[in-house]
C-alpha cells in the first residue's frame, strides 16, 4: 500500500455502496438483485483507473524504483507506443474476473452477515463479526475466481507476443505450467484478503455509523469518503502480500523463480525495494 498508485479497494468501495443502496430494499435478500449490483458496481469502478492499476503491477513485479515521475513516464510510453487503448490492455481479463468477482463478494458478505447474525447484535459489540463477514467473503470471491485473477496480471504486464488473448493466456499456462499453474501466489493471496476484505468492510461500516450517529450525515457523498478510507485502510493491511502474489503470478514472464510465499519474501527482503 505504499507504492502511491494504489487501487483505493474501488471493488470494495463500489460494492459496500450497493450494500447500503439495497438494504433498504425489500427484495435485498434476493440473491440475484445482489449479485447484479455487485457485478455492476465492480466493472465500474475497475475500468475507471485501469491505467493506474496496470501502472501499479508493472512497478510490483519489475525492480525500477517507483516515484510519480516514473509512474507518469510508464504511462506516456505505453500512450506514444501503443495508443490510448493501450492503457486499457488487460482490462478485457479485469472484467471477466471483476464482474464475477465482485458480485460473488457482495453475495458472499450478505449471506455471511445473515448466517453470523451480524445485525441482530448491538451495533457496538459487532465490530468483529463485521470483520469476519467482510474475511470470509473475500475468501470465497478470491477462491472462486483466482484463476481469472491470474490471467488479468499477466495480460497487464504482457506484450502481444507473449500472449494475444485472455484465451492465449490459459492455454499457454495450461500447457507450460499445467493446473497448478492456474493458483501460483494463490496462498499470500488468501493469507492477504482476510485483512484486506475484513478491514475494508469493517472498516466502511463503522465509519458510516461514527458519521451517521454523531453527525447525522448520511449521503451519496459521505459513503464515498467513508469507501475510500475504508479502501485505504484495507489495501494497507495487505499490501506486503499483495507484491508478492503479483511476483509469483507473473514469474513466468519475468523469469524470476518465485516459487513460494517463503522464497520470494526473501527475495524481496534481500535483493529488492519495496514498492
Amino acid at each position: 500500500m505504499n507504492d502511491g498508485i494504489r487501487e483505493l479497494s474501488p471493488t470494495t468501495s463500489a460494492c459496500m455502496m450497493a450494500h447500503d443502496t439495497q438494504k433498504h430494499d425489500s427484495n435485498s435478500t434476493n440473491v440475484l438483485h445482489s449479485l447484479a449490483a455487485g457485478a455492476i458496481a465492480g466493472a465500474l469502478a475497475k475500468s475507471t483507473i485501469a491505467p493506474l492499476d496496470r501502472t501499479k503491477i508493472n512497478f510490483q513485479i519489475s525492480q525500477e524504483p517507483y516515484s510519480g515521475r516514473a509512474a507518469f513516464k510508464f504511462l506516456a510510453d505505453t500512450y506514444a507506443k501503443d495508443g490510448f487503448i493501450w492503457l486499457w490492455r488487460g482490462n478485457t481479463a479485469t472484467m471477466t474476473r471483476i464482474i464475477p468477482y465482485a458480485a460473488i463478494q457482495f453475495t458472499a458478505f450478505e449471506q455471511w452477515r445473515k448466517l453470523l447474525k451480524v445485525d441482530a447484535l448491538n451495533t457496538k459489540n459487532n465490530g468483529g463479526l463485521k470483520f469476519l463477514s467482510g474475511s470470509l467473503a473475500g475468501v470465497t470471491s478470491q477462491t472462486l475466481t483466482y484463476p481469472l485473477d491470474l490471467a488479468r496480471a499477466r495480460m497487464a504486464v504482457s506484450t502481444k507476443d507473449d500472449y494475444k488473448s485472455l484465451g492465449d493466456v490459459f492455454k499457454k499456462t495450461f500447457k507450460i505450467e499445467g493446473i497448478k499453474g492456474f493458483y501460483r501466489g494463490y496462498v499470500p493471496t488468501i493469507l492477504g484478503i482476510i485483512p484486506y476484505a475484513g478491514t475494508s468492510f469493517f472498516t466502511y461500516g463503522s465509519l458510516k455509523t461514527f458519521m451517521k450517529e454523531k453527525h447525522g450525515y448520511e449521503n451519496t457523498v459521505v459513503n464515498l469518503a467513508c469507501g475510500a478510507v475504508a479502501g485505504m485502510a484495507g489495501q494497507s493491511s495487505s499490501y506486503p502480500l499483495d507484491i508478492i502474489r503479483r511476483k509469483m503470478q507473473t514469474s513466468i514472464i519475468t523469469g524470476i523463480n518465485y516459487t513460494n510465499l517463503r522464497t520470494t519474501f526473501m527475495i524481496i527482503y534481500n535483493f529488492l525495494d519495496w514498492r
